[in-house]
């Protein structure tokens, strides 16, 4: 099949990747539904820029995403990876090999180091305030961090110190605030679901 798709190991079943934007989760709704309990409802996104396609974790997933096995907040994808939702394994075809250009390098810089899980949780807390207000709002301090995780202070400092090594984050001032526009901005860090939503879907 030369169209992008997923295979999803266990099953065999495959899913074409035909639209710009395909969801992948265990809930009503998505594109892509995979029976899986490691699986959250709404767990990422595939997304397609012409011969292109990256996957993009939606920050929801208590489990996360990985390609290869290497968690990722988004990553390009290329022929023959091992995308992972959870626990469940699928395998990406039907991507062609592509020459660099100003496309690829533009989505290469766009595409989020690889994190573990404690960093997306760390990214997630830290960028909370500024995903729930209309205005912009300070990011989360390292104690707001900490208190939400249930770990010190210190290890979510030293988290903070990897991330911005990660994402290329300058020393000098807002240095949490300029982290987290940056997460935000690259898709690592989504924002979630509102009461308001809710009652918008049920109405509708």
């Amino acid at each position: 099949m030369d169209t992008p798709h997923l295979r999803l190991e266990e099953t065999g079943d495959v899913f074409v990747l035909g639209d710009e934007v395909t969801t992948v989760g265990r809930g009503e709704g998505v594109d892509i539904a995979i029976d899986d309990p490691s699986v959250s409802r709404l767990h990422a996104e595939i997304v397609r820029r012409g011969q292109h396609v990256y996957v993009s974790d939606l920050g929801l997933s208590i489990n996360g995403t990985r390609v290869n096995g290497r968690p990722v907040g988004r990553r390009v994808l290329t022929d023959g990876d091992v995308l992972s939702f959870g626990t469940a394994r699928t395998r990406v075809g039907g991507i062609a090999a592509q020459p660099d250009s100003d496309d690829t390098v533009e989505l290469r810089r766009i595409s989020a180091p690889d994190l573990t899980r404690r960093e997306l949780e760390v990214l997630t807390a830290l960028c909370r305030p500024a995903l729930q207000q209309d205005a912009f709002v300070a990011p989360a301090t390292a104690k707001d961090i900490a208190d939400e995780l249930v770990v010190t202070e210190a290890a979510v400092k030293q988290h903070l110190l990897r991330l911005y090594q990660k994402f290329r984050i300058a020393e000098g001032v807002n240095r949490r605030a300029r982290l987290a526009n940056e997460v935000i901005s690259a898709g690592v860090v989504r924002p979630l679901p509102t009461d308001q939503d809710a009652d918008v879907r049920r109405a509708g």
